[in-house]
């Protein structure tokens, strides 16, 4: 039986994947939550080799488990515990025969893309951007959701993964929504401590 779906989801995009601290901030997340934690190697614009370079530095961090969003090549290649998909990537069931062991995601922005997602075989939903503030570098063209529509994807029974503007004291409110876990971004990798925005976080999901 595969490990528990991870509560926080540390995700990282072009510009982390070439900072000089990625290997600090990643060992300070990992030891702040454990295998709680997913590190998502996910870089639109790199090259190939470059998000499998990002992944294998971010297999360097256990119990935290790698995640590799859309290059299921790469997610092969590195033995990922898990992959995020977007919508043009291939669709889990599909997804789900090159690994029958892989925590399988699917990127959603609204109510009909969950239940879509959902009949695909998704394992969980990343749902947003939830909130418009902070700016959510990922999708700035994106009205928020709000709660009240995580609210109602999450009730759909698939365990809802809530990103967009999410910082340690809005935790709280997705949680009450129906998020099982949370992402982010600047949140978790531009904190000034991030271990500390970790276990915040965590806390409050497993509260």
């Amino acid at each position: 039986m595969k490990p528990p779906l991870p509560r926080l989801h540390a995700i990282t995009d072009e510009r982390i994947a070439r900072r000089a601290d990625l290997a600090d901030v990643a060992s300070a997340l990992a030891t702040a939550a454990g295998g709680d934690v997913a590190l998502h190697a996910r870089g639109r614009a790199l090259t190939g080799l470059a998000h499998y370079e990002l992944a294998i530095r971010l297999t360097a961090y256990p119990p935290s488990r790698l995640f590799v969003n859309d290059r299921l090549d790469v997610a092969l290649a590195t033995g990922a515990a898990g992959v995020q998909l977007g919508w043009g990537s291939l669709l889990p069931e599909d997804a789900r025969r090159l690994d029958p062991e892989w925590w399988i995601g699917k990127s959603v922005h609204d109510l009909a893309e969950a239940e879509a997602a959902r009949t695909q075989g998704a394992d969980y939903l990343l749902v947003g951007p939830v909130f418009a503030t902070p700016a959510t570098p990922t999708h700035p063209e994106r009205p928020p959701l709000g709660p009240a529509a995580l609210g109602a994807i999450a009730r759909l029974g698939v365990p809802v993964v809530a990103i967009g503007g999410i910082t340690p004291p809005r935790v709280g409110e997705v949680k009450a929504a129906g998020a099982y876990g949370v992402a982010a971004i600047s949140a978790l990798w531009d904190a000034v401590e991030p271990a500390a925005a970790a276990r915040q976080m965590i806390e409050e999901l497993v509260a």
